[in-house]
């Protein structure tokens, strides 16, 4: 009969001990599974606070030479939107009335679609380096604008050098200098 107590505790106390570590472990599991999201999430911010285009930058009209004619982009703003860049523009344009664009997408080359902008309904960037990104506006497929921006040693300053052809088919260019804020 003792015995019989004996092995009964045993294997009450062997069983305790196999659901004690067995909800450890699920708790282990979960533990890890939390960190590791909040580290990917940490990386994904470290990312885009590591990129010098990343923030609000207001235009510095002095230092601009903004072709006649051209619209002024007074406020750039590039945030995180998930795993992607939101790029959102406001300003004048040619005839001085106000607009305001917004992008969301990847700096991969790739078109992704550009609302508020009335010269394109796709735009596309790619980095060429920590510092540059092309650009790239479209309309009906047809492209319209080009540039090429960068951000200076010090990332306090980045420089827009865009280009199209206008109503008579010349080349124009214009260049804004933008101050970071």
């Amino acid at each position: 009969m003792f015995r019989l107590i004996r092995t009964l505790i045993t294997r009450k106390t062997l069983l305790t001990t196999i659901r004690r570590w067995s909800g450890m472990q699920r708790m282990k599991t979960k533990t890890i599974g939390l960190t590791l999201i909040l580290c990917l999430a940490a990386g994904a911010f470290c990312f885009a606070a590591d990129d010098p285009m990343m923030g609000t930058w207001k235009l510095n009209e002095a230092k601009s030479k903004i072709a006649p004619g051209a619209p002024k982009n007074s406020t750039v703003v590039y945030a995180t939107a998930g795993d992607q860049i939101k790029v959102t523009v406001d300003g004048t344009d040619a005839d001085g009335k106000s607009v305001h664009s917004e992008w969301t997408g990847k700096f991969d080359g790739k078109d992704y679609p550009v609302t508020g902008d009335a010269t394109a309904d796709m735009r596309s960037y790619k980095k060429e380096g920590k510092d540059t990104l092309e650009m790239a506006n479209k309309k009906d497929g047809k492209v319209a604008v080009t540039g090429t921006i960068v951000v200076s040693a010090d990332g306090k300053t980045r420089t827009v050098t865009t280009t199209w052809t206008d109503a008579k088919g010349a080349k124009v260019t214009s260049t804004g200098v933008y101050d970071k804020s």
